[in-house]
């Protein structure tokens, strides 16, 4: 069986044509003498040639080494064929991965790993009105809310001035990232920069760093954490629009700051809380928006001078004293409109009138409060009181000062125009 096997094997090489295999013996006889043996005849001729195939079919010898030098180059080039198809078609074939979108989530999410290293520092604030109380729970209710963030481990926070002195017979309350909650005492307040500290009685807290503001460039990106519409731990991010934005350029008398201007969203509850650059550091204080996209935060380099000035005073021993005279309260946060801002409103908003040439936007409305109860909204633009032309907001103060006990105004809500009385509250 074994000889029949290695038989058939030669057979079917042979019959698949491998001359490489099989070699031939040559014939002995050479020469011109071949030639006289060829029989002439038809007959003869066949029985010759049918010889004369049997003796070459004799004379072939079966090479087993010729065999591996067929077969081993020929199964090495199917195997390295096979080996280079897999690989383009690899490289051709679109393919998705698990591991490829989160090592991108991982790689490029450069403002989560922004906000994960300093939003535990980021604070909401809560103004508590203690003359009225909720009534199933009888706490005092939430006149206003803002953002803050700590500065220091033995829980000093840093803020805005509106956010915490806008209402008198208030309290200040402070809720921790983690959700506790202290009372807060009120350390120093600058309203010209509207920069404010408060004091919680609580050490070991994460502390925010801070940056400088001098470095930063126009376009560089930025984050604004907070609390807008008492929505704690908000995330919003985008650029810097302008470094050098004079006071004097929002109709800000007695400033002399160079605020910073950004398209981060900065909404209401999100004064007080910081603006970070992609180093985790702040490098300013949310303050006011305009419109979507135009929003301004005070530089952090600002707010050292502010700092240091109230630590020498914390040293000195002194009281906390406000610094500015008490005025009647109406209850909302304003913005002068200056001709560059209406430029921008009216080229962003077809709702102003295009008519429209002085004012102050009226930014945030407290609930609440004189201007809440008399119907003046957010968005609202305060043209006259008491018949006067409002042209900034200072006009504004110089109406509340006054004596008189209503104020009549007239407002631009959208395109129309309307008229508001308010009766401000005594301090």
């Amino acid at each position: 069986m074994a000889f029949r096997r290695i038989n058939n094997l030669e057979l079917f090489i042979k019959r698949c044509s491998a001359p490489t295999i099989y070699y031939s013996s040559i014939r002995t006889t050479t020469g011109s003498g071949n030639t006289a043996n060829i029989p002439t005849d038809s007959s003869n001729s066949n029985n010759y040639n049918r010889n004369n195939n049997n003796n070459n079919e004799g004379n072939y010898k079966f090479n087993w080494r010729s065999l591996v030098r067929f077969f081993v180059p020929f199964s090495l080039g199917a195997v390295a064929s096979t080996l280079v198809m897999k690989r383009e078609d690899m490289e051709l074939t679109p393919t998705i991965s698990a591991a490829r979108p989160s090592m991108r989530r991982r790689e490029f999410n450069f403002i989560a790993d922004v906000v994960g290293g300093c939003a535990d520092s980021v604070v909401y604030i809560e103004i508590k009105d203690t003359r009225h109380f909720d009534y199933f729970s009888g706490q005092p209710i939430t006149a206003s809310n803002g953002s803050g963030f700590v500065i220091e481990q033995n829980g000093l926070i840093l803020t805005n001035a509106h956010v915490v002195i806008n209402k008198p017979h208030t309290m200040v309350q402070v809720r921790l990232s983690d959700g506790r909650t202290f009372p807060a005492t009120i350390e120093d307040v600058d309203q010209t920069s509207d920069l404010a500290t408060l004091r919680i009685q609580v050490n070991n807290l994460p502390v925010m760093r801070l940056g400088k503001s001098s470095t930063l460039r126009s376009g560089e990106w930025v984050v604004a954490l907070g609390s807008p519409l008492a929505l704690s731990n908000t995330v919003t991010a985008g650029v810097i629009s302008s470094t050098q934005r004079a006071s004097q350029e929002l109709g800000l008398r007695n400033r002399d700051i160079n605020y910073l201007q950004t398209d981060a969203a900065i909404t209401f509850g999100n004064s007080g809380g910081p603006l970070v650059n992609l180093d985790g550091e702040a490098i300013g204080v949310n303050s006011m928006k305009v419109t979507a996209g135009i929003s301004f935060a005070i530089p952090i380099d600002y707010v050292k001078v502010f700092l240091e000035r109230a630590a020498e005073r914390r040293k000195k021993g002194s009281a906390y004293k406000t610094g500015y005279p008490v005025k009647r309260y109406m209850g909302i946060t304003m913005l002068t409109l200056t001709p560059d801002i209406l430029f921008e409103l009216k080229s962003r908003s077809q709702n102003m009138p295009s008519n429209l040439m002085h004012g102050v936007l009226v930014w945030k409305v407290i609930v609440g409060s004189p201007a809440h109860s008399g119907g003046l909204q957010p968005g609202d633009i305060v043209t006259h009181i008491n018949k006067k032309e409002i042209k900034n907001s200072s006009d504004v103060y110089d109406a509340l000062g006054c004596g008189d006990k209503e104020l009549n105004m007239i407002i631009m809500r959208g395109v129309k125009q309307m008229h508001v009385t308010i009766t401000p509250e005594d301090p």
